[in-house]
């Protein structure tokens, strides 16, 4: 493989507007491009409000981008400043813009938005093509339904920029689980630049502290996790009905509320915790991993990073998808499931405690996804440093990328 010149640097964007899944997928990546190209610096840019709450490894660091949120009604406000949402917006882009100036990237990878934000990013990808940065867009497997992402890529003007001004998408799965742009109508000269790289594994590295919650309960038992918490109501909601019916599941359980679930709801669940002696709950750990690797079994709202984990850990699993905003988590659950690679139980308003109760007691006949062979599943960090060596090759032979204040 092509070993990188030293100095060489990639610049991650990422708009982080809801939940934890963009964020801990750009980090996965950042960390295993450095740890297999030793002379490598990775940047990541996210507005994300706790990305300081993780540990980053050398040669990885981040610059935090004012945040927004998205309302139930489909707009955007800020997170935390009282400025109006339009000079968030102006902030966000400026600051990409400068950073991306000075950093000056060899490969610019984009997280699923093509433009960004609003198209927060569209004057940093122009001014990165004029100076010969490789710029990438990075897909998870699935996106929405097509008939729903091609009209949203429509409106958003998405097709000129992967046009002229994207190189490569590479898409974090297989195409024989599910394509997520196969019928939204792309032109052929798009699609030739579409790479599918596989899963991206997950592992827990030997100095990841022993969380503090593993001392608060007793093995075995199942994780229970809603994600960043922002919409895992309703799946802690069910779980908990379950253990307080007359015939509860036999497991343990550990409860992750996610950093982003309300105070008040926290709360409520913690007080039912209270009365469940063989229930644990936490509002949030930087270090999920491990309590994952460590679980019996998974019960979990079907996020792009919780299937890595579930396939990398090799764990038993209840998928319980959303399906709104988008059908991604349905679609993805859907698949596996069909495949057998997990149990999925659609929630469809009624939440009957039983059904959930049953489900786990069921959790240890599945089928471990190891017993299903899909070849390629987790080769996503093998492929993706291949092509990542292959662009770094090809930026040195082009002569490199020019930067501000540094002569090459």
């Amino acid at each position: 493989m092509n070993k990188p010149a030293a100095g060489r640097r990639i610049l991650i964007y990422s708009h982080d507007t809801f939940g934890l899944g963009h964020l801990r997928r750009c980090r996965a990546i950042a960390h295993a491009l450095v740890e297999e190209h030793k002379q490598l610096s990775v940047l990541i840019l996210s507005g994300s409000p706790i990305i300081g709450s993780f540990d980053f490894r050398a040669r990885v660091d981040f610059v935090r981008i004012p945040g927004v949120i998205k309302l139930r009604n489909g707009e955007y406000t800020t997170l935390n400043l009282h400025i109006d949402i339009e000079q968030t917006l102006a902030m966000r882009a400026s600051i990409i813009l400068h950073t991306a100036g000075i950093f000056g990237p060899d490969i610019f990878i984009v997280d699923k938005e093509p433009l960004g934000l609003r198209g927060e990013i569209k004057e940093t990808l122009e001014m990165l093509k004029q100076r010969g940065t490789r710029i990438v867009l990075g897909l998870r497997d699935v996106l929405d339904e097509p008939s729903l992402l091609r009209p949203e890529w429509r409106r958003k003007n998405v097709l000129p920029a992967l046009r002229h001004l994207y190189d490569d998408i590479w898409i974090y799965g297989l195409p024989q689980i599910y394509d997520p742009i196969a019928d939204i109508g792309l032109p052929a000269d798009v699609r030739k630049k579409v790479a599918f790289t596989g899963y991206l594994p997950r592992t827990v590295p030997a100095s990841t502290p022993l969380s503090g919650v593993i001392e608060r309960i007793k093995e075995p038992y199942v994780l229970v996790t809603g994600g960043g918490g922002g919409d895992g109501e309703a799946l802690i909601d069910w779980v908990l009905s379950a253990y307080e019916c007359s015939s509860p599941p036999p497991w343990n359980a550990l409860l992750v509320f996610g950093p982003f679930m309300q105070p008040e709801l926290q709360a409520q669940f913690q007080e039912r915790v209270n009365k469940l002696p063989r229930v644990t709950a936490v509002v949030f750990d930087a270090y999920l991993e491990s309590l994952m690797a460590r679980a019996a079994g998974v019960v979990a709202m079907g996020g792009y990073n919780t299937f890595c984990e579930i396939l990398s850990f090799d764990k038993r699993a209840i998928i319980v998808p959303r399906r709104v905003p988008r059908m991604e988590q349905y679609i993805r659950a859907s698949r596996f499931s069909d495949l057998g690679l997990v149990a999925m139980l659609d929630d469809t308003g009624r939440r009957d405690p039983a059904a959930m109760a049953t489900a786990l007691r069921r959790l240890p006949q599945q089928r471990l996804p190891s017993e299903v062979v899909i070849p390629g599943l987790l080769d996503g960090f093998v492929n993706l440093n291949r092509l990542v060596a292959m662009r770094l090759a090809e930026g040195n032979r082009a002569g490199g990328v020019a930067r501000i204040g540094r002569s090459r």
